[in-house]
């Protein structure tokens, strides 16, 4: 099953992001094939990173839940809210 977990950053954590962006790439990486997706949200400037978008695909939520719980970004305490949905994909890119 797909989830979708929508990030925004706290205003004034630039910094914390930068700080903890190698151990969440890290992160990412362990696991594997789950990660269908993933990438910052930018500023309306195209700039700035304010957030992160994340496609998972694991068994259920509570997979979902535990992979928020163990981003080193949310343990840092980089996000102002987090929000996890679950996602039917229907069409997917052939490239």
């Amino acid at each position: 099953m797909h989830f979708v977990l929508y990030c925004l950053d706290k205003k004034t954590a630039a910094q914390v992001r930068l700080d903890n962006r190698p151990a969440h790439v890290e992160f990412l990486q362990s696991w594997g094939a789950a990660i269908s997706l993933a990438g910052p949200l930018l500023a309306d400037d195209g700039d700035g990173m304010i957030g992160s978008l994340i496609v998972l695909e694991v068994d259920n939520r509570a997979d979902a839940d535990r992979f928020v719980d163990e981003d080193p970004y949310g343990k840092a305490g980089l996000f102002e809210s987090v929000t996890v949905h679950p996602y039917k994909q229907v069409i997917k890119s052939s490239t």
